[in-house]
């Protein structure tokens, strides 16, 4: 056994490729030498932003002996036949061996493989994965053809075991394999020669290179918090940026520094990712939350313990602050002349798409219908739709073009600015979200007003131009845009009808969008003709049936013309929409631990869109199977189904009657109609109070009576009439529990 220790130095390698390189590297070093026939007992990747570093343990010395026996031609078979075996097997007719066979005599073909070394399969496969490296950008430099993210300097390949290290010879484009390194290219750039894992790892760490990048992101994390803590500040987590930050530096020095004063009254939002993205600062922020201060990370220790680095950074940061003051100061000054409707002005020129309009027309639609939707979440109608006109107001801001991701936050910081009030500021902020699962959903009623309206119109809009999510591909985030108001419709509360609100979402863009075909009918023919599907001779025709000297009525033809056309247009699409919310109601409750099956039999086959309802339902009915009562009702039922299904193929005949007592011959037939004589009402009042729960007690007091009538009792009695009254029977059974979900779907 040997351990391989692999570096491939380079010039600096994006931070953000290093992980996923490290894992490639691994991942095609050791597939490659297991299907050469290679054993090992565990690898380990590392990656800095300048190297990758593959450390295995317990790899074999060779590959076994492979012995392969190939039947070929019968011994009378065409001269070509037995060429063409030859070449295949690379042996002489002399080397084959005849041996009997039912078919008479073949030739067989005995290869043997000897074992390779180690070293050998280890430089096949190192170079092979090194010209195939599934860099997302690669480049050449120099003359030769090889490709990496940046130039590569050199290759690190030993092989050590118990009599020493020995170098693994390779070339790569006139790279050639060697056992040494390089520590810090500034504070020990010389050669290091190495001999084992261990004698490698700590030599780079004595010439200033932390190998592990979870290493370096705890010494940044710790000495941040501790130079912070120190002040009696404290440092703004960002997991994102420790990751990034550990893979720009081999020998990370933390560094504190300060902020202008004239920088502090910005919003702290704004300095945080100000900073962030443009420098790669930690914010650091005072016991009331205000950015005060920054960590940067540098690459080396100096002299003057960093006063130097902090001094450039400083003004390239005074730089970029003055930069974010100007768009804020601007942006204030432009809310306090006209108003937050007045910075949207310019939204009348930006396409939300082609197909469905402006932004500004978007944000009339989504005001029109977050006043509808208000009333259905508790908020006041009139802050709903003056929460929508506005919310929008800083995409055309200068600070949102500068810094796109402070989209919703500095609309509500504008909102404040501009004295409207803060329920309405709050709905500026929070109206995009939930962005994902993990998101938080707004709480305050005329937020999530705001945030339905905008999700829905978005998918209403798409659902009818017809461009929907198909396969891995979502473009415009529907899913998650559907996922949003299925979690802002559970956790806010509200029975809401989505169909209802689907067909109101719809019909604002049906309007708005042929509002603006008839404001264009003389100008824009063939525009007209495209937009409708209508065909030029068409609309001519139309048009010359309408009244030429009055506009109003030849408009009023076209739209009659119109609702005739594409009246299915809207309704179809409605439909396939709440199946598309369906589909991500599964997913969001399988994600919770919800059966499949248990959906399956609560989603009535047309739902009407009511998610608290269904969802309601689905973890009453998931609650009851999962005790024993449940598990042994559904046996029941199945039993009653299956019977019932059989019976009705046999006989051609649905048993729906309602059956007669009268006919009941012993006590268990009496005492289940009994039991659903008095289950009957106990349900009925337990749906029409949406108590689910209470709907599962009463069915489960069912158990006994079916458990007792089936012990007792032979449906298919030799009396037809008592048979079909029992067959009936079973038929009110399994309408029973067909009222509270699709039994049949339940698996088990």
């Amino acid at each position: 056994m040997s351990d391989l220790l692999i570096e491939l130095f380079s010039e600096e390698i994006p931070a953000r490729m290093q992980a996923k390189a490290a894992d490639d590297l691994r991942r095609l070093m050791t597939d490659g030498m297991v299907e050469a026939g290679l054993t090992y007992g565990g690898a380990a990747a590392f990656a800095t932003p300048r190297r990758l570093t593959l450390a295995v343990e317990g790899l074999t010395e060779k590959s076994p002996t492979v012995r392969e026996e190939r039947k070929g031609p019968r011994t009378d078979a065409p001269e070509k036949a037995l060429a063409g075996f030859l070449r295949s097997t690379g042996l002489t007719k002399d080397q084959l061996e005849v041996r009997d066979d039912k078919k008479g005599q073949v030739y067989f073909a005995v290869i043997e493989k000897p074992g390779r070394p180690a070293a050998q399969i280890v430089a096949e496969t190192l170079e092979s994965t090194i010209r195939n490296f599934p860099w997302p950008k690669s480049m050449r430099w120099g003359s030769g053809s090889l490709r990496w993210v940046r130039p590569l300097h050199s290759i690190l390949a030993i092989l050590t075991d118990e009599e020493g290290a020995q170098v693994v010879p390779l070339d790569v484009d006139g790279i050639a394999s060697g056992d040494t390194t390089r520590g810090h290219r500034f504070m020990a750039p010389d050669t290091i020669k190495v001999n084992s894992f261990e004698d490698y790892a700590s030599k780079l760490k004595r010439a200033h290179v932390i190998l592990d990048a979870k290493e370096r992101a705890d010494i940044i994390w710790g000495e941040a918090t501790n130079l912070a803590f120190a002040q009696g500040l404290e440092v703004v987590e960002d997991k994102g940026l420790l990751a990034e930050v550990a893979g720009l530096v081999e020998w990370p020095v933390p560094l504190m520094g300060s902020i202008g004063e004239q920088f502090l009254d910005l919003p702290p939002e704004v300095l945080q990712t100000s900073m962030k993205e443009h420098q790669k600062f930690f914010s650091v922020r005072d016991g009331t939350g205000k950015i005060v201060k920054y960590v940067t990370v540098a690459n080396r220790t100096t002299a003057d313990d960093g006063a130097t680095i902090l001094a450039g950074n400083g003004k390239v940061l005074t730089a970029r602050l003055s930069d974010a003051k100007f768009f804020w100061e601007n942006d204030l000054q432009t809310v306090r002349e006209r108003g937050l409707q007045g910075m949207a002005v310019p939204l009348a020129n930006v396409t939300f798409h082609n197909k469905l309009g402006s932004q500004a027309e978007r944000i009339a639609r989504i005001a029109a219908l977050a006043r509808e939707i208000a009333p259905l979440v508790g908020a006041d109608a009139d802050m709903a739709e003056q929460a929508a006109q506005i919310a929008k107001a800083d995409l055309s801001s200068e600070m949102v073009y500068e810094f796109p991701e402070l989209q919703g936050l500095m609309g509500r910081y504008y909102a404040e600015a501009a004295g409207l009030p803060q329920e309405v500021a709050n709905a500026a902020q929070y109206h995009y979200s939930p962005l994902g699962p993990s998101d938080d959903v707004p709480t305050e009623p005329v937020s999530v007003a705001l945030a339905l309206a905008d999700k829905l119109d978005t998918l209403t809009g798409f659902w009818a131009i017809d461009e929907k999510p198909t396969g891995s591909k979502d473009p415009y985030a529907l899913r998650r845009a559907a996922l949003g108001v299925i979690r802002l419709v559970l956790e806010s509360g509200c029975s809401q009808y989505l169909r209802g609100v689907v067909a109101l979402a719809s019909n604002l863009h049906y309007w708005q969008r042929h509002e603006n075909v008839m404001n264009q009918i003389d100008e824009h023919d063939a525009y007209i003709s495209t937009y409708l599907g209508i065909d030029k001779f068409t609309l001519q025709s139309i048009k010359d049936k309408i009244s030429r000297p009055n506009k109003s009525e030849k408009k009023q033809g076209l739209f009659e013309k119109i609702m005739n056309t594409t009246t299915s247009a809207i309704i179809d699409p409605n439909q396939n929409l709440l199946s598309f919310f369906a589909d991500r109601l599964k997913v969001h409750l399988r994600a919770e631990g919800v059966r499949h099956d248990v959906i399956d039999a609560a989603l009535p086959e047309n739902w009407d869109g009511d998610i608290v309802l269904l969802v309601n339902r689905v973890r009453a009915l998931q609650a009851f199977l999962d005790t024993e009562d449940g598990a042994n009702l559904l046996a029941a039922y199945t039993r009653a189904s299956n019977i019932l299904r059989a019976e009705e193929a046999k006989d051609g005949v649905e048993y729906s009657l309602d059956p007669n007592p009268d006919l009941a011959e012993n006590d268990s037939e009496k005492a289940l109609f009994a039991a659903l004589d008095a289950t009957d009402p106990q349900i009925d009042a337990a749906l029409a109070a949406e108590d689910f729960a209470a709907a599962m007690a009463a069915i489960a007091a069912l158990r006994g009576p079916l458990d007792a009538y089936f012990e007792a009792t032979l449906i298919n009695s030799d009396n037809q009439i008592i048979r079909r009254n029992r067959l009936c029977l079973l038929n009110r059974v399994r309408t029973l529990f067909a009222r509270i979900a699709d039994f049949g779907r339940i698996e088990g």
